[in-house]
Formats: C-alpha cells, sequence, structure tokens
C-alpha cells in the first residue's frame, strides 16, 4: 500500500518550481533589479551596437531566440544566434567588435558558452551574461550581468529559470527601446503578470490533456513570432520529462513538408495569440483541421474547428511568452507521471551540462 504515497511525492519538486513562478515575476519586477537593468540599458544605449549576437544552450537557447525576436522587433537591430562550435571546436574568432553579445544560462557553467564571451570580449564587443548564478564562470567572463534572481531550482528540467530569463530579456530590450527607463504604462502593464500567472496555475486543463495523450507515441508543436520559442521549449520539455519524441515546428516551416507527418493519433500543440503571428498561426491551424489532426490550441481566443484548447490571457504579444509556457509546463509534468515518469529527474540528465 506504500506505493500509491510514494507515486504522489513524484515530480513534487517540478511542480514546486512551476507554482513559484509568479513569485519570481513580482521579484524581477522590484524597483533594484529594474534599477539595475535600467543601467544595463544605459550603456547598451551608449555602444549603439549594430547587431545583437546571443549564445546559449538548451531551454536557455529558447529564451534567447525570443530576445532575438525582441531585438529586431522593437529595436530593429539584427539579431542572431552565436554558433559556440565555431569557436570551441573550430577555434575560429570572429570579429565581434561593434556588436552587443548576451550569454544566456541558467547555471552559468557551461564552457561553451564562457568562451564565446569571452573570445567575444577579446574582439571587442559588449558582452552580457544573463543568468541565475552571478558568481558563475559566465558572468565573470561578460562585461556586464544580470541576475534573473529565480532562486534553487529543484527539478533537473528548468522551468521557473527560463521565465525569469524570458522577464529579463523583456526588461532589457524594452528598457534599451525607452531610453534607458522602463515608461509608467509599460510598468503597469508588467505590473500584471504576477496574478496572471498565478491564474494559469489554477487550470486543471493541462492534468487533463496528460491523461489523454498517456499514450501518444510523438507529438508536435508550432508556433509564429513571439510565440515560435515557445513550441520549441514545450518541445523540449515534453523530450525531458516524459522522452515522447516531440518536434517543434515553426507555423511556416510546418507547410512546407513537415504538414504531410500530422494525423488524427498525432497531437498538435498549436500556440495561437491575438497579435499578427496568431493571425497567420491560424491558417496553419485550418490545414491542420482538413488532415484531421488532434489539434490543441494554446491562446486566449477560441478558434473554429479546435475542439481542444488551453486558455491563456489576451495580453500584448510580447508578454504572452511569459505566461503561454506555464500551462505546458504542467502538461508536461502532468504527461511524465502518467506514464510512470520522475519529471524530476529525467534518466541520463543533469541540471548543468558541460559542453565545449
Amino acid at each position: 500500500m506504500a506505493e500509491p504515497s510514494a507515486r504522489r511525492e513524484l515530480g513534487q519538486g517540478m511542480a514546486t518550481d512551476i507554482a513559484e513562478q509568479p513569485e519570481v515575476f513580482a521579484r524581477l519586477l522590484e524597483p533594484a533589479p529594474a534599477d539595475a537593468i535600467a543601467a544595463i540599458a544605459a550603456r547598451v544605449i551608449e555602444q549603439r551596437p549594430r547587431h545583437v549576437v546571443f549564445t546559449a544552450r538548451g531551454t536557455s537557447d529558447h529564451a534567447a531566440l525570443y530576445g532575438a525576436y525582441l531585438s529586431e522587433i522593437r529595436l530593429g537591430i539584427p539579431a542572431g544566434l552565436a554558433s559556440p562550435s565555431a569557436v570551441t571546436v573550430y577555434g575560429a574568432r570572429p570579429d565581434l567588435a561593434g556588436a552587443l553579445v548576451i550569454g544566456v544560462s541558467q547555471s552559468g557553467g557551461s564552457a561553451d558558452l564562457v568562451e564565446v564571451v569571452r573570445a567575444a570580449r577579446d574582439t571587442g564587443a559588449l558582452t552580457l551574461a544573463i543568468t541565475n548564478n552571478p558568481h558563475s564562470a559566465l558572468a565573470e567572463a561578460a562585461e556586464l550581468h544580470i541576475d534573473v534572481a529565480a532562486g534553487h531550482e529543484r527539478a533537473v528540467a528548468a522551468t521557473k529559470t527560463y521565465t525569469a530569463e524570458l522577464l529579463a530579456l523583456l526588461l532589457l530590450v524594452e528598457s534599451v527601446r525607452a531610453g534607458g527607463r522602463l515608461p509608467g504604462d509599460e510598468r503597469s502593464a508588467l505590473a500584471e503578470l504576477p496574478n496572471l500567472a498565478a491564474g494559469l496555475l489554477d487550470d486543471a486543463t493541462p492534468a487533463e490533456i496528460a491523461g489523454r495523450y498517456r499514450f501518444a507515441a510523438r507529438v508536435v508543436t508550432t508556433g509564429r513570432g513571439y510565440a515560435y520559442p515557445t513550441a520549441r521549449e514545450a518541445a523540449l520539455k515534453l523530450m525531458e520529462t516524459s522522452y515522447l519524441p516531440a518536434l517543434a515546428f515553426s507555423g511556416a516551416d510546418l507547410l512546407h513538408g513537415p504538414l504531410a507527418m500530422t494525423a488524427p493519433d498525432v497531437p498538435v500543440l498549436a500556440v495561437v495569440g491575438d497579435g499578427p503571428a496568431g493571425a497567420a498561426m491560424r491558417e496553419v491551424v485550418t490545414k491542420l483541421d482538413e488532415r484531421r489532426a488532434d489539434v490543441v490550441a494554446i491562446g486566449p481566443s477560441a478558434i473554429d474547428g479546435v475542439r481542444l484548447r488551453i486558455a491563456t490571457p489576451s495580453v500584448d504579444e510580447r508578454y504572452a511568452p511569459l505566461l503561454d509556457i506555464l500551462p505546458l509546463q504542467r502538461l508536461a509534468m502532468h504527461l511524465a507521471l502518467a506514464r510512470g515518469e520522475d519529471p524530476d529527474a529525467p534518466r541520463g540528465l543533469n541540471k548543468v551540462t558541460i559542453t565545449r
């Protein structure tokens, strides 16, 4: 009779990490962190970078992708993701003078990211580390540092550190756009995030959908624009916790071939917001419906032909990634439990992955 009690303990670490995200948002929005980010924004404005280069791995790579969208859309500055192996494996030293190079890492302990930031700094780039560890090697290698202050993460699969990275990047980019400090209306809108996040954590829908897909053989995730990093991060969480093959595609790429793999027995998690990218995603959902794909829409509005939906708040499209991922994290956790796995400690994974 002891086994059911032991079973209930599985996933407690991940559940606790997920539940702390409203608090993490609130902490990062307090005056002191906001002032520190404003000071960094002032440095960026002073340097006037010609382009932004991100370097990251895993979950942080998806946060960096979100940062790239923000940089290009909100600042009009070309942005991209570095290839660390060019530096660490091939010994290349790209000339990054005039660039802002941002290393994003929860632990700040990945040797390849540290080497990229060091090489960038040596060639004249302004370098910034965004980590959950202000004493990490990455933080020390960069000229500037933002501490996301998410606290200790109990589960191996990152949750609260991911959304903290998203918020830090949002605050940085919007502060740069505003000339160094967020305007009052932006601060007021962001102040609603903790309550909106808390409301999402009470929704039972992710657990219900997890039961439906307990025996799924594979999953497809999709989104466009700001929602594309969410689709990629959702796929990673499913693979990490349930060992379920999950393929992430932008909505545009899904229509160029991979659509053929969708079928009634293949769940498709489609992130469809209210902004321009969400409007573009509705064409994708229509095509999926024509193929009788088993679609779950994640977003604030109902979509014709889609029966399954995880409702999320209607917010500015820039803010949506901080909220839309929360039910998908919970879906990954509940699906792992339904499949008899422990989402806190996926086999073969460590909290800090050392790559060179």
